[in-house]
Order: structure tokens, then C-alpha cells, then sequence
């Protein structure tokens, strides 16, 4: 196949090196973009005069023709075409001969492929949000739904205090709102048009670039040439973002593995997302919740490989620039497939709020409540802690816990225990006099779905 760029050289390369040289074979799902940027730049150049009206309409119309017959499917990309830039400009010579051959004028490949990918990339920013914000919902519904749900809250892995279900499951839906909004302030910094930075010098041509980025929906045009063609500070800030967002659904996946073990039995996840063993028939696998939190390192390596590649570039534009392609559109593919899976798996899941309330029973997760029980009635904390400790001890070693424990024994350690000492050491009156605003009682998760719903 000739070569676009033959001429200083015959363009007569190995078919080793075209194949290590191609980026058709991932580039090729910026089709669309790379079509609506050409159509774009068509309407400029004739807006401008470099190339004469009814040469504008041809180029414009037989472009929406090859994005019509590529996203049908009548129109294959040729998988031995370099690149999709040359592929469109190709297929759009052979049908409209001489006048396919102006469209080139006063751009270079360098800027159209940092617009393709702005475009790509805005447009998958735009997705994955949207998705976010769905699992950012199906978590808010489960949050209310068992928002008096009691179970333990951990720290160091260790039973702490009491707190509902619904307060802890709301600790992801923050952290996932964090996230829209980071890919959203990365999104604004990349909406803006390198368009007409050419190579990397700009152009002789009297071009308007505000016109074609307007035409494009950009909110400016890179002020630079240079840094216009070879900056990807937005692919490193996605690939930044994508890992925070995917470190969040992993740390809910390793709870969700945890909660789904025999050893919690805190929740049952729909046969829809797990899977069984080849040869221990009573198994039922988190597995979905596994890949994620294994995907997440995958991600995390594209983020590392982006950032080595760029790490000692001299301007302008690099062919090691092409390697910025795979990684974040592995990234991004990645993120939104683990972001979709959660969605159904967070919406089918099955809480066993039985199962969850005697953890905390059995954890003593209410002992501190018991020492301020004994303070309230005029005894010394360091005292009444000591009571309180001698007192978990009885029960562990006799298999008791606190809400069962006898009025009688109770009295042992101290006349000043009444028949309230129940109500205060009671779970739900534990969990519902953190009723500070974050907290986790009821009053509090419901300001808390609130704010969320709002932010949605």
C-alpha cells in the first residue's frame, strides 16, 4: 500500500516494521471523532476561502456517507491502513478523486490525533460519570433501605462500634461522588481544541481556529502549537482518576468478598454475579468482585506505563506519544465495565441484617456504652471502665453478651445497674445517639441521602 507520507523516502518500509508502526488496530474506535473533526475542518477551510464552497460540500457530505457506512457495518476499516486518519482520508479520496486530496490542508496528523482523542476521551469521560452516578444510586437506595440496619464497624479489622448498614454503604457513595467530580474538572481541562496547531508550528494558511472549535463544542483552542500537539497532561489526569475511582470499587470489592464469606455471612450475592467450583460443589465465588479488585492493578499499571512514556519527551510531538492509546483506553474500558458490573451486583445483593446484628453483639461493640452507663451515675470512668471490662470477660467466657446478660450479675459488679441499663446498651439506642451530623444514626443517614440525591 503507498504511503501518505512517501516522498523525502521512497516509503518503502518492512512488513515487520509497518505492523510495528500501525495503530489502526486500537486507534480505529475514534472513527467517529476523527470523521466530525474532518467535516469541521472542511467547513473552516471554505469558511476561510482556502478551498472553494462546493468543495467543502463534497468533502462534508461523503464524510457523514463513510460514517454512515462504517457505523453500519457496509464500510469495513481496512486493517492494513496505518492509522484511522489515513484510512478516512484514503476511502474518501477514492470517492470523491482530487478534492478528498485538499482536505489535509493546513493540519497535520499531529493535531488531528490530539483532537480525535480530546474528542474520544470527553466522550467516554461523559459515559463513565453517568455510570458512576447510577452506582452512586443503587448504593443510595440500598443505604435507605437498611439505614436501621445494625452492624459493627470495624477498625483495624477489629470490631469497634455499632453503625448501620446504610451509614456505611453511603462511605462509598462519598467517595464515588469525589470521583464524577474529578473526572468532570478533568473533562473541563480537556475540552480544548489543538486543532490548527499542524506539526507543531502552526500554519501559513488563514485558518480560524475559534470557528472550528466552536464547530467542534470546545470551550478554547490551545494557545501553544507546541504544547497543542504534544500535550497529554489529560491522559495522565484520566488515568489518575480512573485508578482513584477503580481503588474505591476495589476496597468495596474486598468488603463485599469479606461480607459474602461464610465467616461473615453479612450479605448473599445474586447467582448473576458469581460463579461455582469446577470441583467443591457447595462453593459460590465473589468472582466478580475479585476481578474488579484485580483489574484494579491493571489500571494502575496503564496510569505508570502513561506517565514513563512522557516522562522524557522533548518537544514537540513524539512517535512515542502513539502509546498513549492502548493504556487509557484499556483504562477507561476497564473502569467501565467494573463500574457496570457493580451496578447490578450492588442492586441484587441480599443484606442479612440477623446475621449482622448478632456480630455486634458478640463483638461487645456496645462495652463502651456500658462504662458511660456507670459515669451517668456518678461512678469514675477509669473505675467504671474496669467494671465494664470484667464484665465482657464473664460473658465471653460463659458464651453471654451484654443485652442477655441477668439484672442479677449485673448487680455483682455494681448496685448502681438498674433495669435501664438495657435500654442504654441496647444496639439501636447505641448506634442512634451518634447523632452528630456524618454520624450513624438514623436522623443522620437520612441528611446524609439527602445530600447525595441532591449532588446526583
Amino acid at each position: 500500500m503507498a504511503k501518505m507520507w512517501a516522498g523525502r523516502t521512497a516509503g518503502d518500509t518492512s512488513k515487520l516494521a509497518d505492523e510495528f508502526n500501525s495503530s489502526i488496530g486500537f486507534d480505529s474506535r475514534m472513527y467517529k471523532e476523527d470523521i466530525t473533526g474532518s467535516i469541521a475542518h472542511a467547513q473552516m477551510l471554505a469558511k476561510q476561502g482556502i478551498i472553494e464552497r462546493h468543495e467543502a460540500d463534497v468533502l462534508c457530505d461523503e464524510l457523514a456517507q463513510i460514517l454512515e457506512d462504517i457505523s453500519t457495518g457496509k464500510l469495513m476499516i481496512d486493517r492494513n491502513a496505518e492509522d484511522i486518519h489515513m484510512f478516512v482520508e484514503e476511502e474518501l479520496t477514492k470517492r470523491v478523486g482530487d478534492v478528498g486530496k485538499k482536505l489535509h490542508t493546513a493540519r497535520s496528523r499531529n493535531d488531528q490525533v490530539a483532537l480525535d482523542l480530546r474528542m474520544y476521551l470527553m466522550n467516554r469521560v461523559d459515559e463513565l460519570c453517568a455510570d458512576t452516578k447510577h452506582l452512586i444510586a443503587a448504593l443510595t437506595d440500598k443505604a435507605e433501605e437498611y439505614k436501621q440496619a445494625i452492624m459493627p464497624g470495624y477498625t483495624h479489622l477489629q470490631r469497634a462500634q455499632p453503625i448501620m448498614f446504610g451509614h456505611h454503604l453511603l462511605a462509598y457513595a462519598m467517595m464515588l461522588l469525589r470521583d464524577v467530580d474529578r473526572m468532570n474538572d478533568c473533562r473541563r481541562r480537556m475540552n480544548i481544541s489543538p486543532i490548527g496547531c499542524c506539526a507543531l508550528a502552526g500554519t501559513t494558511y488563514d485558518t480560524d481556529r475559534y470557528f472550528e472549535a466552536e464547530q467542534l463544542g470546545f470551550d478554547g483552542i490551545a494557545m501553544n502549537s507546541l504544547d497543542g500537539v504534544s500535550d497529554r497532561d489529560y491522559v495522565i489526569e484520566l488515568l489518575s482518576d480512573i485508578s482513584i475511582l477503580m481503588m474505591h470499587l476495589s476496597r468495596l470489592s474486598e468488603e463485599i468478598i469479606l461480607w459474602s464469606s461464610w465467616e461473615f455471612g453479612f450479605v448473599e450475592l445474586s447467582d448473576a454475579y458469581t460463579t461455582g467450583s469446577s470441583i467443591m460443589p457447595q462453593k459460590k465465588n465473589s468472582d466478580m468482585a475479585e476481578l474488579v479488585r484485580g483489574k484494579t492493578g491493571r489500571v494502575y499499571g496503564d496510569l505508570m506505563g502513561a506517565l514513563t512514556v512522557l516522562k522524557g519527551l522533548p518537544l514537540a510531538y513524539n512517535k512515542d506519544m502513539q502509546e498513549d492509546k492502548e493504556g487509557v483506553f484499556d483504562a477507561v474500558d476497564t473502569a467501565s465495565m467494573s463500574v457496570k458490573i457493580f451496578i447490578g451486583m450492588i442492586e441484587t445483593m441480599k443484606v442479612k441484617t440477623e446475621n449482622m446484628k448478632k456480630a455486634a453483639q458478640r463483638g461487645f461493640i456496645n462495652a463502651t456504652d456500658l462504662a458511660d452507663y456507670l459515669t451517668k451515675k456518678g461512678m469514675p470512668f477509669r473505675s467504671a471502665y474496669k467494671i465494664s471490662g470484667s464484665i465482657v470477660a464473664y460473658c465471653i467466657q460463659n458464651g453471654e453478651v451484654l443485652e442477655t446478660l441477668p439484672l442479677e450479675k449485673y448487680k455483682e459488679y455494681s448496685d448502681l445497674f438498674e433495669q435501664d441499663v438495657y435500654e442504654d446498651i441496647d444496639l439501636f439506642t447505641c448506634v442512634n445517639k451518634r447523632n452528630s451530623v456524618g454520624g450513624t444514626s438514623v436522623q443522620s443517614i437520612e441528611q446524609q441521602l439527602k445530600y447525595v440525591r441532591e449532588k446526583l
